[in-house]
């Protein structure tokens, strides 16, 4: 049975597609929210910086629920001041990364698996909603893509699980409005394992043009993205990636659990976003 909160949700990561996507839900429903965000002046959302432990009391004064991004560096301080707050319930958004052997030390995963810790040792209820591989991701290709260029791929047969943001944001709203599903880890993937070339195969078929992609060697790739992916974080994507490489990851039906509906496909996220890949 749904029963939403009476007292509003606060809505962390204002301007994040997940976010957004529920906030969106929340309206719809007619459920009081109120939107976080650590950019001071952003319309309609309370300052709310989750490395800036002086926001904390304001943003979360009257809240009993809370959808939280995964940020380490203030945790403790949220959760003393959530605590305090008479918060009951986090929903957190986790990444699957945290179910790898060696989560504690990989970039990709330390800060989400820091945060799960934090919440799991306190006395908030907590929900966590782990998504392997988000859709959105394919967003870097989009410059190859708009100007004709081949896409550069270290391991174009690496598999992932692209997951839709509004699948993610529909899985958050339902774990918040049924107290009967939260308290639980949710593994949330697509409704299909695709490699990289299958995905630029896809994205093809909507947008309708070929779009080519090349084969280069770890260090090329790794070197065309210095600047803006820092170097230890892409040395944990390349490792991620070469072990999934030929090998498909497994699908979960926690999205169709939670939303209700098969997870959205990787072809529909394409046409919902088809703009972003326009010449």
């Amino acid at each position: 049975m749904s029963v939403m909160p009476a007292m509003p949700i606060l809505v962390t990561g204002g301007r994040g597609a997940v976010a957004r996507g529920l906030c969106a839900l929340l309206d719809a429903h007619g459920v009081p929210y109120r939107l976080g965000s650590r950019e001071r002046g952003t319309p309609d959302a309370v300052h709310c910086d989750l490395t800036d432990p002086s926001t904390f009391p304001g943003a979360l004064a009257g809240v009993r629920s809370v959808f939280l991004y995964a940020e380490a560096s203030g945790i403790d301080a949220f959760v003393e001041e959530a605590v305090t707050a008479g918060v009951e319930h986090v929903v957190l958004l986790s990444s699957a990364s945290v179910l790898a052997p060696d989560a504690a030390g990989s970039p990709l995963s330390a800060s989400h698996l820091a945060v799960e810790q934090a919440l799991s040792a306190s006395p908030l209820r907590t929900t966590l909603l782990r998504p392997g591989s988000f859709a959105s991701n394919a967003q870097g290709w989009a410059w190859s893509v708009r100007s004709g260029r081949p896409v550069h791929l270290p391991y174009p047969g690496a598999y992932c699980d692209p997951v839709h943001e509004a699948d993610l944001a529909e899985a958050a709203f339902a774990v918040l409005a049924d107290p009967g599903l939260a308290g639980r880890a949710y593994t949330l993937t697509g409704p299909q394992s695709l490699t990289f070339a299958t995905q630029l195969a896809i994205a093809g078929d909507v947008l309708g043009r070929s779009i080519p992609f090349e084969t280069v060697s770890a260090e090329q790739w790794k070197s065309e993205v210095q600047g803006y992916i820092p170097g230890p974080y892409a040395d944990a994507l390349l490792d991620f990636w070469a072990s999934s490489d030929g090998l498909p990851v497994e699908i979960t039906d926690s999205v169709e659990r939670l939303a209700g509906h098969p997870a959205r496909t990787f072809e529909t996220w394409v046409r919902d976003h088809a703009d972003a890949f326009a010449a």
